[in-house]
Order: C-alpha cells, then sequence, then structure tokens
C-alpha cells in the first residue's frame, strides 16, 4: 500500500526500538507529514490533526520496544493513527453533547443513554411506513434482508434501499436534534 522511502526500514525500526533518537527523527520526518493528511482526512481539523500526529508518535516511542515486531510499519501507523482519530472524535462528540444540553435534558428523568434511545425512537417515528417497518424487522429483529423481503412482498434490493435511506435520515433527524455532525452522530448513536 504505502511503499517507505526509507532504505531498510526495519533496520531504522531496530534502531529506533534500540533507543536511537536520530532514527526515531528520520522516521518522525518521514511520515509525520502524510500521517497529518490522513488524520485531516477523518478529522477535519488541522489542530486535531497535528496534536494527534504528535500524540501517535509519542506512543511509537514509549513502546519502540515492540517495533521489531512490526511486519509492515505504514499500515501499523496508519490503523493507530485512525484509532486516535476516532477516538478524539468521540471525545470531541462528547464534550459537545454537554454543550448541547444532552446530559442535562436526561438528567434526573432518565440515563443519557435512555435519552439516546429515545431520540433514535423519535427518529425512527418520522419514517414513512415501508422504511419503518424495514428498519424495525433489520435492526430490532434481525431479520435478512432476504426475509425482510419474503415477509413485506418486497426485493431484496428494495429492502437494501429502504434501510439504507432509513439509516440516512434517523442520522440526519438525531444530528439537527442536537445540532451535531453526521459522523459524530454515528459514532455516539450506532
Amino acid at each position: 500500500m504505502y511503499r517507505s522511502a526509507l532504505n531498510d526500514e526495519k533496520e531504522l525500526l531496530r534502531q529506533v526500538a534500540g533507543g536511537d533518537e536520530r532514527a526515531f527523527t528520520r522516521i518522525f520526518d518521514h511520515y509525520h507529514q502524510r500521517l497529518g493528511h490522513h488524520i485531516f482526512r477523518i478529522t477535519r481539523s488541522e489542530q486535531v490533526a497535528e496534536e494527534l500526529v504528535h500524540d501517535v508518535f509519542l506512543k511509537i516511542w514509549r513502546n519502540r520496544e515492540l517495533l521489531v515486531e512490526i511486519e509492515n510499519f505504514p499500515v501499523y501507523l496508519f490503523v493507530i493513527s485512525k484509532n486516535a482519530a476516532l477516538n478524539a472524535l468521540k471525545k470531541l462528540a462528547a464534550e459537545k453533547m454537554k454543550f448541547t444540553g444532552l446530559d442535562e435534558a436526561a438528567e434526573g428523568e432518565a440515563e443519557p443513554d435512555d435519552y439516546r434511545y429515545a431520540l433514535i425512537d423519535e427518529a425512527i417515528d418520522q419514517l414513512p411506513p415501508q422504511q419503518r417497518q424495514v428498519y424495525l424487522l433489520s435492526r430490532h429483529q434481525r431479520l435478512s434482508y432476504h426475509e425482510i423481503a419474503l415477509q413485506m412482498g418486497l426485493s431484496k434490493e428494495t429492502v437494501k434501499k429502504y434501510l439504507q435511506i432509513a439509516t440516512a435520515a434517523i442520522i440526519t433527524y438525531i444530528g439537527k436534534s442536537v445540532k451535531m455532525s453526521p459522523i459524530l452522530v454515528l459514532k455516539i448513536f450506532f
């Protein structure tokens, strides 16, 4: 996938594992810009991307002894950066929920999870009848596309399309209700 231009990357990683700071600097210099672009595509924030690049490389330095066991360093690097970016989005979403009053709205009456489920139920209630039925059969009764198609007299492709449309409509409804982007809605609610 990503071919390294570094000469003998395995040897360089072995040196980093042994505590060689110059080898670590070479790895950092080689990957930090691509990693920043990768994280930015996920977070859409230059500031968050920059912070996460440094966090990822700090984690690599702290766990440097493990580098000798890694077969494909670029893939490893991009996977841990993706996970860091998704965790950062979840944290930002949780903070945003506090600011939008989601937690306060549920306080005293119900648990925050109960409030989230209530929002999902409201969104489902807004769906057209067939989309609602397809969604409920799929998500609540765990029926396959084939089983839903047979039960409702629809084609499997129609079932699939209804489920996609229903899911998008639910995400949009929740996003508007809590003033949150669809990506953050997915991370928190689904």
